[in-house]
């Protein structure tokens, strides 16, 4: 067999011999391997793995240098809809009916601007269907009107001609001449 390509050639190599911080032979000793003049019972005994590089390198923190764990920044949502007194007061003249139900709040595509609001009575809340509860009284949003009715404030109208709940939303950009329809971009 010929000897080996690199014979006589002086090792420059990364794998080579190591020296110094963290030099072990390889290779490395299996922890479970009985090490010389080490008795049967001594074998059988479980020790923690040896780790030069680690224990030399990273010592370990006292309990009083550990810094406390933050505490959680969760702050209360802002509800989606606010409800001024007037409205509070007709919604529980609503549902102090012989048949309580809930009222869910929607968004429906209809009028000139694209979309208008829609109240209905409902009996138990959607599965995605957000709750705004004030005062006493819980009004359901509709999860697909969500992001069109977010930061609203609902209110109780009355005047010579009707009595209705008007919506003042922020996020109108258009809103048809008679108020019934809006637009949002």
């Amino acid at each position: 067999m010929p000897p080996p390509r690199n014979a006589g050639v002086p090792e420059t190599s990364i794998a080579g011999e190591q020296t110094g911080f963290g030099s072990t032979s390889w290779p490395p000793k299996s922890p479970w391997e009985r090490q010389e003049g080490e008795s049967e019972k001594e074998a059988q005994k479980s020790r923690p793995a040896p780790s030069p590089i680690l224990q030399e390198a990273t010592p370990t923190p006292s309990p009083a240098a550990v810094p406390p764990k933050k505490k959680s920044k969760l702050r209360a949502r802002k509800a989606p809809i606010n409800l001024t007194p007037g409205a509070v007061v007709q919604l529980r003249q609503l549902f102090d009916q012989p048949t309580s139900q809930l009222i869910r709040v929607g968004v429906k595509n209809r009028g000139c601007s694209g979309l208008a609001y829609h109240l209905e009575y409902v009996d138990k809340a959607g599965a995605f269907d957000e709750s705004v509860e004030q005062d006493g009284v819980k009004v359901l949003i509709d999860s697909k009107a969500l992001f069109s009715i977010i930061g609203s404030e609902m209110d109780w109208v009355e005047d010579k001609l009707s009595a209705r709940f008007v919506f003042r939303n922020p996020n109108i950009t258009e809103q048809c001449g008679c108020g019934e329809s809006f637009s949002i971009s």
